[in-house]
């Protein structure tokens, strides 16, 4: 490769890097969404008891 095909190149690469980067910028970060699992101990009201068996 001659030098200003190269230069061409490396700048094509640097465009399509900075495009990618503006890209990512502009995307969701989801930090106002809550999950959506729960704490499987959140409620008490699901407790089981468990009782002996009288014999």
């Amino acid at each position: 490769m001659t030098d200003p095909e190269k230069e061409r190149l490396k700048q094509e690469f640097r465009d399509a890097l900075l495009r990618k980067k503006e890209r990512d910028v502009h995307g969701t970060a989801h930090l106002d969404a809550q999950s959506k699992a729960r704490g499987t101990k959140a409620h008490a009201d699901h407790h089981r008891e468990f009782r002996r068996k009288s014999v």
